[in-house]
């Protein structure tokens, strides 16, 4: 009987595969730093053949290292970064793909929000417009890339592109499109009212056509086994929304259950079995996954891509990482080596810009001569979780309650971010055993959808194990919740600053 399962992550910035058998555990992994473009500023995009031939190549590289017989590998699930674009010509060949980190719809957003499209979209799909959007940068093609958008036959979502290369199937699923805002919500369908309140109503035959996330959707082709090693005709399932994957390959599979990450995006979620779109303290975002399972999300691209900002722009050459450490590791060990105290400074981590504020940047405050290395990456690991809180608090807001978290993504791998997380949130953290949690979520869709395990939850319990367990530290707590307002207070003062920065520099 066939017994291991792929999963594929591929997300902003990495793309990984990862072997796993019927428990959880992982028997090979292989990855591949994804390239970004910035063509022009605020333009985060991403080469669509590049990612294909990248996926191919990490699929040969891991389905070698395991060593397992290729008719062994039951199924196959894939998770990918939500929002952005993905667009398709004719034949499949590619047109324009645009990551989620992209702020270039900035100035449409206030356009479309002035006009009431967000009074029309939010009681549909739970969301407004926002800048990196799936909606407002499809409307964004249609009025500034016009001949794109008329050879445009597929939109698609990242991961979508895993599922075309695999199988030559152009699906999606109703995770991902439901956490773009591209359907109506609870009942995971495409909405022509909600593709005509952002004037794409005729992009409606450009959409794929939605599976479950465990549904089997294809099989692996002829081609794509000779050049990788992978059995034809193995399955495929449709797969997640990375978040939702992350949550679920993180443990967090039943109402009630919090999950955050700290990855490229902050991401704050929790399982409910209903949603509510009329509750007065709106979410950011809902994703239906399963039949009376949803996600509430509260996110923005300011966590761990702040920490790599910094590593790449600043520690890679450092004496020690080129002598061999690791730079992550550095700055681990620089911030262990800071005092936490209320006169450090203050770090704002908005290089993507902020939740409802797309015009917002990341800056330090409160920077003394006194001050090293190790107070500045403590300033930004503590303001990326700052940032968390907020949502937190948000999602608080709507009345659901959580008394623990469980932690996933890049963040979780450090040995001090998640006391930090546990001091500041003042709650117990659990981080999970696995640390691709996106891409054992993958694999658990995949095991679901050959009936290997009943439900995510079931698949949870099997293939989920813990690692390391936080409480947190009163009297840092008490320290953290002081910083906290101050935070919040600078940030209020520096908003009419970001508004006539971004204007200015737009003129010159």
């Amino acid at each position: 009987m066939a017994r291991y399962f792929l999963g594929i992550d591929a997300g902003n910035t990495v793309v990984k595969t990862v072997l796993f058998d019927a428990v959880g555990a992982e028997i090979a992994h292989a990855s591949r730093e994804a390239v970004s473009h910035c063509p022009a500023p605020g333009f985060v995009e991403r080469d669509i053949d590049q990612l294909r031939n990248d996926l191919l190549t990490v699929v040969a590289e891991v389905v070698k290292k395991s060593g397992v017989d290729a008719t062994d590998i039951a199924a196959i699930g894939s998770a990918g970064h939500g929002n952005g674009l993905y667009l398709l010509g004719d034949n499949a060949t590619a047109l324009l793909g645009i990551q989620s980190l992209d702020t270039r719809a900035n100035a449409l957003v206030d356009q479309l929000q002035s006009e009431g499209v967000g009074d029309v979209s939010y009681p549909i799909s739970g969301q407004r417009p926002w800048v990196s959007q799936t909606p407002t940068l499809l409307a964004w093609v249609k009025r500034e890339r016009p001949e794109i958008y008329q050879a445009t036959q597929t939109v698609l979502l990242c991961k979508d592109l895993v599922t075309h290369a695999l199988t030559g199937e152009l699906v999606s699923d109703i995770s991902d499109m439901g956490g773009c805002g591209m359907l109506r919500m609870p009942e995971n369908t495409y909405d022509d009212a909600l593709l005509e309140a952002f004037d794409i109503g005729d992009a409606r035959e450009k959409l794929p056509r939605l599976a479950h996330p465990s549904e089997i959707v294809g099989h692996v082709s002829k081609a794509v086994a000779d050049q990788t090693g992978l059995g034809e005709g193995t399955p495929v399932v449709a797969g997640f929304f990375d978040v939702i994957a992350s949550a679920l390959g993180s443990g967090v599979a039943r109402p009630g259950q919090a999950s955050m990450i700290v990855g490229t995006w902050s991401i704050n979620q929790l399982v409910v079995e209903n949603i509510d779109f009329e509750n007065e303290n709106e979410i950011f975002m809902s994703s239906g996954y399963a039949d009376g399972r949803f996600m509430s999300i509260e996110s923005s691209a300011t966590s761990a891509v702040n920490l790599e900002w910094v590593v790449r722009e600043f520690l890679e050459h450092d004496g020690e990482v080129v002598a061999g450490k690791s730079p992550f590791e550095l700055a681990n060990e620089l911030v262990t080596n800071s005092t936490l105290c209320l006169d450090a400074p203050f770090y704002h981590p908005y290089l993507y810009g902020a939740p409802g504020n797309g015009m917002a940047r990341a800056g330090f405050f409160g920077v003394g001569g006194w001050h090293g290395r190790g107070d500045m990456l403590r300033a930004i690991y503590e303001g990326v979780i700052f940032a968390h809180l907020r949502h937190m608090d948000k999602l608080r807001a709507t009345g659901v309650t959580f008394d623990t978290i469980i932690l996933s993504g890049g963040g979780a791998r450090s040995n001090i971010w998640p006391q930090i997380i546990a001091d500041i949130l003042e709650l117990p953290l659990t981080v999970a055993k696995c640390q691709e949690t996106g891409a054992l979520g993958a694999a658990m869709a995949a095991s679901v959808g050959v009936e290997m395990y009943h439900d995510y939850e079931q698949a949870a319990d099997k293939m989920v194990q813990t690692d390391r367990h936080y409480t947190p530290n009163p009297v840092a707590s008490e320290i953290y919740r002081k910083r906290f307002a101050l935070w919040g207070e600078l940030e209020q003062a520096m908003v009419p600053f970001w508004s006539r920065f971004v204007t200015a520099s737009s003129v010159i």
